[in-house]
Formats: C-alpha cells, sequence, structure tokens
C-alpha cells in the first residue's frame, strides 16, 4: 500500500493498494479522500490492482489552479484512468458524489469503463424521498454564493478539524463505533493537515457541493445518463443513510432492473467502512456473477499471481 502522485495539469495524490489484473479506481465522495476505502482496499486488491485518487481539491491533492466542480473532476477522473490504464477499460468504485462521478465517466467515457460499482451514489432525489431537514439546511447554505464559504469557515474556526471530522462521520453513520479508532484517527490527521496547509480547502468543497446540486436537479439530464449506461453495474445502498435515501435507490434499481440491487438493512452512507466484510463479500459474488465480464481478460492475469 503506496500513497503516489501523477501529475494531470497539477498533481494527483492517490493510494495504490497494489494487487494485479484489471484495474479497479475507487472514487470518493464530497468531503472525502482515499482514506474512505482503506477498510476493504487491500481485500479489493485481490481481484484486481486497486487504485484510489484524491479529486481536486480534496484529500492531499491541491486545487492548482483547477476547479473542483464535479464536471471538472469526472475530466480529471478521466485523464487519470487514460494515466493509469492506458490500453484497458477499468472498473469504477464510487461512493457518494464518486458515484455520480463515476456515472458520468461511464456515460461520456463507456470505451473506458468495464463495469460499475456504485455505493450509496449521489444521484436524483426520487418522488418520494424525504431528506432530513438539518441536512437540507446544510446543503441549502452551500449552494447560497457566500454564505457557503463563511459558513465552513466559522465552523472550522469554533469547532477545530477533530470535532468537524467526527461530526462527518456521525453524519455518515450514526454509531461511531462502527469505526475502528484507527480509521478514525486518520481522517482527524488528514483534516488537521488540510486545515492547518490547504487554505483552498474550504473553496474546493464549496465549488463541488454547489455544482453537484444543480447537477442532479436535473433529474432528467442524469437519469439519461444512467439509463444509457451499457456496462454490468452493482448498486448498493444502506437503508439509513441521512444523505442518500434509501428511496432514492431503489427509484434507480426500477430504473435499471438489469442492475445488481443490494440494500444493508440499519447501515448508513458509507458500506465500506461500516460493513467491510460484508461489502466485500458483496463485490466478491457480484464479481463471480453479474460483473464478471466486468473483469475481461485481466481476471486470469489476477487469478494467476
Amino acid at each position: 500500500m503506496l500513497m503516489r502522485t501523477i501529475d494531470l495539469g497539477g498533481p494527483v495524490h492517490y493510494m495504490d493498494f497494489g494487487g494485479s489484473g484489471p484495474t479497479m479506481v475507487l472514487v470518493h465522495g464530497l468531503g472525502g479522500s482515499h482514506l474512505n476505502w482503506m477498510m476493504v482496499g487491500e481485500k479489493l486488491a485481490r481481484r484486481a490492482r486497486v487504485l484510489a485518487l484524491d479529486l481536486a481539491g480534496f484529500g492531499l491533492t491541491p486545487l492548482a489552479g483547477r476547479s473542483a466542480s464535479v464536471h471538472a473532476n469526472q475530466a480529471l477522473l478521466d485523464r487519470f484512468i487514460q494515466a493509469v490504464s492506458p490500453t484497458e477499460p477499468v472498473i469504477l468504485m464510487g461512493n457518494s458524489m464518486g458515484g455520480a462521478l463515476s456515472v458520468m465517466q461511464a456515460a461520456r467515457q463507456p470505451q473506458r469503463v468495464s463495469g460499475l460499482v456504485l455505493v450509496n451514489p449521489a444521484q436524483p432525489r426520487a418522488d418520494d424521498a424525504r431528506l432530513e431537514r438539518a441536512v437540507l439546511l446544510q446543503f441549502a447554505l452551500y449552494a447560497i454564493p457566500g454564505v457557503g464559504g463563511f459558513y465552513l469557515k466559522r465552523s472550522a474556526a469554533r469547532f477545530g478539524p477533530e470535532v468537524l471530522t467526527r461530526r462527518m462521520l456521525m453524519l455518515c453513520c450514526r454509531d461511531l463505533n462502527r469505526f475502528p479508532e484507527g480509521v478514525v484517527q486518520a481522517h482527524v490527521e488528514l483534516a488537521r493537515e488540510r486545515h492547518e496547509r490547504m487554505p483552498w480547502a474550504g473553496e474546493a468543497f464549496i465549488q463541488a457541493a454547489r455544482s453537484l446540486v444543480m447537477m442532479l436537479l436535473r433529474k432528467k439530464r442524469f437519469r439519461a445518463m444512467e439509463k444509457g449506461i451499457q456496462v454490468p453495474t452493482l448498486l448498493v445502498q444502506g437503508t439509513e443513510d441521512r444523505l442518500v435515501p434509501v428511496t432514492n435507490s431503489r427509484e434507480l434499481a426500477r430504473v435499471r432492473p438489469d442492475w445488481t440491487y443490494v440494500e444493508y438493512p440499519g447501515v448508513g452512507h458509507t458500506p465500506m467502512m461500516e460493513i467491510p466484510e460484508e461489502f466485500i463479500a458483496t463485490v466478491d459474488r457480484w464479481l463471480d456473477g453479474p460483473g464478471r465480464a466486468a473483469m475481461g481478460d485481466g481476471e486470469r492475469v489476477a487469478r494467476a499471481s
């Protein structure tokens, strides 16, 4: 497991979990980083070569004059895929905003994607979906020019990175005991580093959040991308997700009944962190079944090594 850097119009940091065979690229959500995959990366590497990038403005990847909007980061994701797997398509695994980016990539550059694993993906709201009032208010603040940035700065000054990180993890999962303390501390340490050394962090978050909200409000356009995807797809969803209501994924599963859909009762926004063993078992079953075609010729390489 190594942290690497690649130049794509500016540095892009990514975690290389090792492995051989087909390349699997893991894409974090809003406010996330490569650390979101630390519980499952090495286990996924038993089946593939696994890389988890930090998008522009997140984790250790600076803005460096780039935008952190979802459209800009999808273009960056495309460049990353071309750089790390120039001759073969990759399996994309995305959580939350990373799920939306994975859908965009598969729709816009289908020749570079062999399969999708969407983990509580950000998506248009279902007709019967209900967001918690506090969550709805928070995203409304992010969307207001000037207000979102002020809110983030005030929160950072008042509470500090450790409190804010623990609150973020509690938003993903109500019970912090589901996260090993080592996982919590790794996220806290990265948050401290961003707070102390990365003055662009708040700006990047606001850019991404605002662009994500605006994109998902165009439901017909986003649904058209989802409907056009031709690769094997696994969709997983925690039933207790406070950020992406389970009704959203249930509606998407009805739109795409050919996809494999798995629900985790009592689980929140980050199944790969909350129930890593069950999550890995789900991915393994899919790769051995409906997702087998996503492995391509690389599966033979992985099993032989």
